[in-house]
């Protein structure tokens, strides 16, 4: 694991953002179940090893940071715990808890039931959790979400929201017709979600100028918003860069996003009872406020996850 710790603690630019891919990609192997072997797809493996709770994260810092919280939490209570960092999208990670290749997984309530079941409008956190159950694999259980809330937004960049009179009280309807103008940016997956480009037209009717394929709301998005070589992105609310930057987030009045508490989505078979209620504890520990503060000590104070991970715990008596 000392490999991807340390190249989890480089994400500054692009070129560190592609050379974590890098390295994560050929780290899988080591990372995940003992089964692993460096002649096979990193991204398929087998269930973890008995006794083992294989940890896993998405491929923003977000997810490796909460990922290793909720590794550190389930160590300090005497659980084997291994890692397989920096997978993918959710249509991947999604498989790869599904067949028991991960235990664990941070995830997002409104965000999960969004792939789960397009067409779900739930209103209420205990609504989703509720249709999440419904559609969920039997094999997996969503524990208790927290209330730390991490929601995908529209940001525009100062000089989009300045030329267009548009600040933090616009709503992302006031787009409607200026998008043609704009170019979007976000995850390749962000073109076809109906929490993505599929419902900004459809709730909102926006047909942007064009959308251009980069990373979810991580170094790329963030210096394309930047430079201008997007006007528009997809940018999760938590995101430090938001302030640091003087992005504009937009209003999500009609509601697109739901509700986006973070919520770990478990193997069930593969989580002691002991592992469920540790998981538990943490999310009852965790806000918004906290989580904002702990992605800025990463991503603006360059600290490595893991050691943020485990300074947080300690703080709140989980280690």
């Amino acid at each position: 694991m000392n490999n991807v710790t340390i190249a989890r603690s480089t994400r500054t630019s692009a070129t560190s953002a592609v050379s974590l891919l890098v390295v994560a990609a050929a780290a899988l192997t080591g990372c995940g179940s003992s089964n692993d072997s460096s002649g096979k797809d990193p991204l398929q493996g087998d269930a973890a090893k008995a006794g083992t709770v294989v940890v896993g994260s998405n491929d923003f810092p977000e997810s490796f940071l909460l990922a290793d919280i909720y590794g550190e939490a389930l160590k300090a209570k005497g659980i084997k715990v291994n890692y397989k960092m920096n997978i993918g999208s959710r249509e991947t990670s999604y498989g790869l808890i599904k067949n028991g290749t991960i235990t664990v997984l941070p995830e997002y309530n409104g965000a999960l039931l969004a792939y789960l079941d397009p067409k779900a409008a739930p209103a209420s956190v205990d609504e989703t959790t509720q249709a999440i159950t419904a559609k969920l694999d039997p094999k997996l259980s969503v524990l208790e979400p927290s209330k730390a809330e991490d929601k995908d937004a529209i940001a525009l960049n100062e000089a989009t929201a300045k030329k267009y009179h548009l600040t933090a009280k616009s709503s992302i309807s006031d787009l409607s017709s200026l998008a043609k103008d704009l170019v979007v940016g976000g995850s390749p997956e962000f073109q076809t979600r109906q929490q993505g480009l599929k419902g900004l037209k459809s709730v909102y009717g926006l047909d942007f100028k064009s959308f251009k394929a980069l990373d979810a709301g991580g170094p790329l998005t963030v210096a394309a918003l930047k430079g201008n070589n997007i006007q528009a992105a997809d940018i999760f609310t938590t995101d430090p860069g938001i302030s640091k930057n003087k992005f504009v987030v937009l209003q999500d009045s009609k509601n697109l996003f739901g509700f986006e508490n973070v919520t770990p989505l478990t193997y069930k078979s593969g989580l002691p009872a002991a592992g469920v209620s540790v998981l538990n504890d943490v999310s009852a520990k965790l806000d918004t406020e906290t989580l904002v503060k702990l992605n800025s000590e990463v991503q603006n104070g360059s600290k490595d996850p893991l050691n943020v991970a485990k300074n947080w715990l300690a703080s709140v008596g989980l280690s």
